[in-house]
């Protein structure tokens, strides 16, 4: 049996310099938004034969005025294209104009174009803060529900306080990331991001939820103290937590490596945003509970 909660200052040390380091680098950059929240047109095209590099792209779209234009290559033979908000019209010209530098007319395929301007950007960003907010809250008043019944020797509001700062530790982590990603990788943040981050919380709830309820199955028949009672439970789940995720993890690794350009930050967050919470639901959930009782009795 693993001394997780006995160990337990060394794991809590390990989130928080992470979290700080996190939290310090979202301050200080912020994040590097894409077209979702700040308006413009985004167009990725494959070229079937070979692909003109970016340079050749750009030239051939100068006269179209398409603001700052941005082409970057992705993969092997895609390429992705950053531009101010167009018509349609416009839309088709690009793609002419591709097409007549890669050709041939069939050696081109479109693969994605979005166009947002720039006030439904702004109401994206403001309502993906409210979902991120609201489905926080409802969470904690869920586990709060759920626990109820578990009034000795935390008080079942904890478990929901708990899980609540675990799921923080996970999300904060992950904003870190693509914060530092934005500022020295240029990567842009779009709405699947913040699906994926909703799917980080309920991932990470889901996580820490398994480990609480055998907790709750534990302490009625238990001989340990709270803390020995937490690590057992720890233990029984530790095998299925560690499976599941790196089961998932392998599955977003392989989304990453072979994916487009375009799902490659939704699968890179998730991927972080997992092996956050797997960390979180063992190493910092569970051993707060300890801590908090610790302090109950001092």
């Amino acid at each position: 049996m693993y001394s997780i909660i006995q160990k337990r200052n060394i794991w809590l040390a390990i989130s928080g310099i992470l979290f700080a380091a996190a939290a310090v680098a979202l301050a200080i950059w912020g994040f590097k938004f894409g077209i979702d929240f700040t308006g413009g047109s985004f167009m990725e095209v494959r070229f079937l034969n070979s692909r003109p590099n970016v340079e050749e792209a750009q030239k051939v779209l100068a006269d179209l005025n398409l603001g700052s234009l941005i082409a970057q290559p992705a993969g092997e033979k895609d390429m992705a294209l950053r531009f101010q908000e167009t018509s349609e019209e416009k839309h088709q010209e690009i793609l002419s104009k591709l097409k007549i530098l890669a050709g041939n007319g069939n050696a081109v395929e479109e693969l994605k174009f979005d166009s947002v301007g720039p006030s439904i950007g702004a109401e994206l960003k403001r309502k993906s803060v409210y979902a991120i907010f609201f489905v926080i809250i409802a969470i904690v008043l869920y586990i709060s529900w759920v626990f109820r019944k578990v009034s000795k020797p935390v008080s079942s509001w904890k478990y929901g306080i708990a899980a609540l700062v675990a799921m923080l530790h996970d999300v904060i982590i992950t904003l870190g990331v693509f914060s530092v990603f934005g500022k020295f990788y240029g990567v842009e943040i779009s709405a699947s991001f913040v699906a994926a981050v909703l799917t980080v919380v309920g991932y990470s709830v889901h996580d820490t939820i398994v480990v609480f309820d055998r907790i709750r199955e534990n302490l009625p028949k238990s001989h340990e103290d709270f803390g020995g009672t937490v690590n057992m439970s720890l233990n029984q789940t530790l095998g299925r937590s560690i499976s599941t995720s790196f089961t998932v993890i392998l599955t977003l690794l392989a989304i990453i490596i072979f994916g487009g350009v375009s799902i490659r930050v939704f699968a890179s967050a998730l991927a972080i945003g997992i092996f956050a919470g797997t960390y979180s639901s063992i190493f910092v959930a569970s051993p707060l509970l300890v801590v908090w009782e610790k302090w109950r009795k001092q």
